[in-house]
């Protein structure tokens, strides 16, 4: 869980910007992205495959372009 305290002379606006950045460094949004609908343990790993399989046609045809 994400905890800022306000610090002396320091603005709302700023504990906020604080607050934010820390919550994006920790996960807890893309994790609650994630778990926000099931997805069965097949499907999950189809779609690992489906990226892995993206990722490997991208670095193919990076090297090819060089």
């Amino acid at each position: 869980m994400a905890l800022v305290n306000l610090r002396p002379n320091e603005s709302q606006d700023q504990l906020l910007k604080r607050f934010r950045k820390k919550v994006v460094k920790s996960g807890v949004l893309s994790t609650v992205r994630r778990k926000r609908w099931f997805i069965s343990k097949s499907e999950v790993r189809r779609v690992e495959k489906k990226k892995s399989m993206r990722r490997v046609k991208r670095r193919q045809y990076t090297h090819m372009a060089e």
